[in-house]
């Protein structure tokens, strides 16, 4: 299944809308591209709904939210919603302030994201359960399946708990999986990145539950299997692999022994 998605994926070439972390731009650009949507970037509230009006999904991610991309998000979450278009919500660093929190919260009372997506201490903050966290990393330990049973029924959408084990409730159905490589943890914006493949997948024909599982089994074999490689010797070798290997088939990833066994 995730073969067929991907597959799809590329053959529509979908066109994603972010309004997204400052920093990550370049990087959730290219990865995007390497896996096969197309990106587009438009903060400014008088043309955000008007952009998304064109695209295929759309990713809301706070990263770097300042005030005026607060209603530029809410632009294009109601044009998304109006129009059928999914959305995934990364509410990135949401426990770190009270304007990230507020801001968060002033998004969710006026639009219904497709998927919720974050770290543990993220979406154990919207479940109001108490988790420790470091800026936008969560640190500390808990039930993922838990908080993401009470976000995803608080919210009524899928929600995805990323971590060693990735933990996804779609439906009141669990979902897991354990695709991945530490190195993610190492460099900038894996998350972020992460957010708008899954964007890229919700727009096929598939069900979310499927759509969410290629995504994550993907985005997490690929990185595997760029660490693998030979010339991968720690994160500044890493990130080039990775790129490449987001560009690769699945049967290409899942057949290389080197990170399976």
């Amino acid at each position: 299944m995730t073969h067929n998605i991907i597959n799809q994926v590329r053959q529509n070439i979908p066109l994603i809308h972010h309004i997204t972390n400052d920093v990550v731009m370049n990087f959730t650009a290219n990865g995007l591209l390497a896996f096969g949507g197309s990106p587009i970037m438009a903060k400014e509230e008088k043309e955000a709904g008007a952009i998304t009006e064109l695209t295929d999904g759309l990713l809301l991610n706070i990263g770097t939210i300042q005030q005026p991309e607060v209603a530029a998000m809410f632009s294009s979450g109601k044009t998304a919603n109006d129009k059928g278009i999914p959305i995934v919500l990364d509410p990135v660093g949401v426990a770190a302030s009270s304007f990230r929190a507020e801001a968060v919260q002033m998004i969710l009372k006026q639009v219904q994201p497709t998927v919720i997506k974050g770290n543990a201490g993220e979406i154990a903050f919207l479940a109001d359960v108490s988790w420790d966290t470091k800026g936008v990393d969560a640190v500390g330990n808990g039930n993922t399946e838990e908080i993401a049973y009470l976000v995803a029924k608080k919210y009524q959408t899928a929600v995805v708990v990323t971590g060693e084990t990735d933990v996804f409730v779609v439906d009141g159905n669990l979902f897991t999986n354990q695709t991945g490589h530490p190195l993610l943890t190492k460099i900038t914006g894996a998350g972020c990145l992460l957010g708008s493949i899954m964007a890229a997948c919700l727009s096929t024909d598939f069900s979310i539950e499927k759509q969410l599982l290629a995504a994550l089994e993907f985005y997490g074999g690929a990185a595997a299997y760029a660490a693998a490689q030979p010339h991968t010797k720690g994160p500044g070798t890493f990130l080039p692999a990775f790129l490449d290997a987001l560009s690769f088939n699945w049967e290409t990833i899942k057949g290389d022994t080197s990170w399976t066994n």
